[in-house]
């Protein structure tokens, strides 16, 4: 006999919460930790956060869930220390020695080894990661000992740069990248990379996509004693802010309509108005009809697809069908 539908647990709140993660807890750990003091149905994060790391964890609520891919395409921002001497399994300060060295680099070495990792590069993630290797977690392998074979992966970083050099053993870095870079890994190969061996002793989050260090609210703060009132829903940010970094571009009424419609137009329909920093090769765009955000769109193959538009409803953006091209509904 087939159950009826439950009812979800919880109140159908929208939006994001930007949140200052303390050392020692998990990404996982904050959505459990929110979902309760808001006493909310669906949350989600928008980037994992390693427990030792701290700062920017964007946290979605219903609707801004199906945010969360083009947040984590966004880009980022972090400070790491970098503890000269120790290479440790983790790639971090929870992890064992498994290696030492007793050369320290100057900083002038440390600066003139950073351009080989700026820009697309191939980089080696961490054993201790969530990556899968047949069907299982890279850090489940090496928990139980057997340590996987990780394989370079594309990734890429924007900035890379000395800040400070506090002694000997530790030097400060600033790192912009873009999705799915491994600031552990970072932190070992440059430190490989001018003849030593190190480990990332801290780490923090400055920035995903539009989302700052200035606006984020400390975990504690949100989170009280059992007998604490629940957090208020006026904290969340509208689920568009989300699309805020991403590149606009300007339509008029009758092409917002077409492309609702999941027709695809030419681009050179839109030439002088494509956005300068957005890739004609797969880039996403905003679609903005004046101040009016109508839904996001992709540039590929010369054309303007439609990818997700807003619902007037309840604003919210769904999946649009896109036709074949030069094919109307």
């Amino acid at each position: 006999m087939a159950r009826p539908n439950r009812k979800p647990r919880g109140r159908p709140l929208d939006g994001w919460l930007i949140v200052d993660k303390p050392s020692g807890i998990g990404s996982t750990d904050v959505v459990n930790k929110l979902k309760r003091a808001f006493q909310a149905q669906k949350v989600g994060h928008g980037g994992t956060l390693d427990p030792l790391a701290t700062g920017v964890l964007p946290i979605a609520f219903g609707a801004a869930t199906k945010m969360v891919p083009y947040v984590m395409d966004g880009t980022k921002t972090y400070r790491f220390t970098l503890r000269l001497g120790e290479l440790r399994d983790t790639d971090d300060a929870e992890g064992k020695v498994i290696e030492t060295s007793d050369v320290r680099p100057t900083d002038d070495q440390l600066r003139a080894a950073l351009p080989a990792f700026i820009g697309d590069i191939m980089q080696v993630p961490p054993i201790f990661s969530a990556i899968k290797i047949n069907g299982e977690r890279a850090y489940d392998l090496a928990r139980e000992g057997q340590i996987p074979e990780m394989a370079a992966r594309p990734a890429r970083v924007d900035r890379f740069e000395l800040e400070s050099r506090p002694d000997a053993d530790t030097a400060i870095f600033t790192v912009q990248s873009g999705k799915g870079v491994y600031m552990r890994s970072l932190a070992r190969d440059i430190a490989r990379a001018v003849g030593a061996v190190g480990h990332i002793a801290t780490l923090r989050r400055m920035r995903v996509g539009p989302f700052l260090e200035e606006a984020a609210i400390p975990l504690d703060k949100l989170v009280g004693m059992e007998d604490t009132p629940p957090p208020s829903p006026d904290l969340l940010l509208p689920v568009t802010t989300a699309l805020a970094d991403i590149p606009a571009l300007a339509l008029t009424e009758a092409e917002a309509a077409r492309l609702s419609h999941g027709q695809t137009l030419s681009m050179v329909e839109f030439m002088g108005r494509i956005p300068g920093d957005a890739s004609p090769d797969g880039g996403l765009v905003r679609a903005m009809a004046g101040e009016r955000l109508k839904g996001l769109v992709r540039l590929e193959s010369g054309r303007v697809r439609p990818e997700r538009w807003l619902s007037p409803g309840d604003n919210t953006l769904v999946a649009v069908q896109a036709l074949p091209d030069g094919e109307t509904d």
